[in-house]
């Protein structure tokens, strides 16, 4: 037996070990449980939840880039509803934290979701995805306006008391500015980052290789920016954060807990290797034991600069 603490506290959700599986890369849960084992994991991450179903973005929605992916898969997903009769039948045979991440195009669609998934005991927090456009204010996305993030913060907040992480963009100027609304407004911890926005052409056709013109990037090619977010984060702002961003091994992992992170998410990973997560949690035991840490926590924001 190892007597390495890999178990992290993020507000009062305990997780075994800080490794989580992003939203989006793992649907809900059933399709990666082929490979690994769930238990052995620090939380899952459900693909963005909302209201009702939704189809998503006509294809081409993902292609290659040096380094990363571009996806705009438009949240695609099967609504609350479907979600609570459907996939948490098989994520309860699990002992894995789940998270649920909730995106919506109104402040009440937020608040809706929140509610209606409270009550599944399940369900351990919630992740609130800001980075969605607002119907009812042209468009605008939530997550790069103050104000915006703040009241879905608070509007949130209102209908429950399990722990509130708010993913935030990382297409603003200064991130800490919306991790400090996010603490105002009652929410326990960020997520950072979300990805950042990105486009590729066909040279020969001279047409967007993706359907939608705009799509997010993520992969290695977004990690040293995403860093930067969460040590600006850590520096600024007193609240737990998440890392999140282009992280491929174990060395990337204790990296994002070195600027910051109290944990992290594998994101893109997944898709190339989805036995990764379980690999990762190895070799950062074997790390710790290498640098006589005792608890991975020790390390969350040990930088020398």
């Amino acid at each position: 037996m190892s007597n390495i603490d890999l178990s992290v506290t993020i507000a009062s959700l305990k997780l075994r070990n800080p490794i989580m599986l992003a939203s989006g890369t793992v649907g809900y849960g059933n399709e990666i449980a082929e490979f690994i084992d769930l238990n052995k994991i620090g939380a899952i991450v459900t693909k963005s939840l909302s209201l009702k179903p939704r189809k998503g973005n006509a294809p081409q929605r993902i292609t290659e880039t040096p380094a990363g992916m571009l996806n705009a898969i438009g949240l695609a997903n099967v609504g609350v509803e479907v979600f609570l009769k459907e996939k948490i039948p098989f994520l309860k045979k699990y002992d894995v934290p789940l998270i649920c991440n909730i995106a919506a195009s109104s402040v009440e669609e937020y608040v809706e979701c929140t509610r209606m998934l409270n009550e599944e005991e399940t369900i351990k927090a919630f992740e609130i995805n800001v980075s969605c456009p607002n119907v009812k204010d042209g468009g605008l996305q939530f997550g790069n306006n103050l104000t915006a993030v703040g009241k879905v913060t608070e509007k949130v907040r209102a209908v429950t008391n399990k722990p509130l992480i708010i993913k935030l963009s990382p297409n603003v100027s200064y991130i800490h500015e919306f991790a400090q609304v996010v603490k105002d407004s009652g929410g326990d911890a960020v997520s950072a980052i979300n990805t950042l926005v990105g486009t590729a052409f066909n040279i020969f056709t001279r047409r967007p290789k993706i359907q939608n013109v705009f799509a997010g990037l993520s992969g290695p090619a977004i990690k040293p920016i995403a860093l930067a977010k969460v040590l600006e984060i850590h520096q600024k702002v007193d609240i737990p954060i998440i890392g999140i961003g282009g992280i491929m091994n174990w060395k990337d992992v204790v990296e994002f807990i070195i600027v910051g992170a109290s944990a992290v998410q594998i994101g893109t990973l997944n898709f190339i290797d989805p036995t990764a997560p379980i690999k990762i949690l190895k070799d950062l035991e074997n790390y710790c034991k290498q640098m006589k840490i005792n608890s991975v926590s020790e390390l969350t924001g040990s930088y020398i600069i």
